[in-house]
């Protein structure tokens, strides 16, 4: 099983298709609103990220929502 976290924002429309082929596909995930949640926000920040979604999986990070890229990472 893998370790998946998706950083968010509420208004990302980006975001919502990334969650959606997530549930799509039956991957389960953790959400990590950088709108709600401020330690998401500063885990982000001392990255240098200054976008959503980025997504963690087993360690490895995707900045944006590149199907082809997780399909890989995730072996679809």
């Amino acid at each position: 099983m893998s370790d998946i976290q998706i950083y968010t924002s509420e208004t990302c429309h980006y975001c919502h298709e990334a969650k959606e082929f997530f549930e799509k596909n039956n991957i389960d995930y953790t959400e990590r609103s950088v709108t709600k949640d401020t330690e998401a926000r500063k885990t982000l920040m001392k990255k240098g990220i200054m976008s959503v979604p980025f997504i963690v999986i087993n360690g490895e990070e995707i900045q944006g929502f590149d199907e082809e890229q997780i399909k890989d990472k995730l072996n679809l």
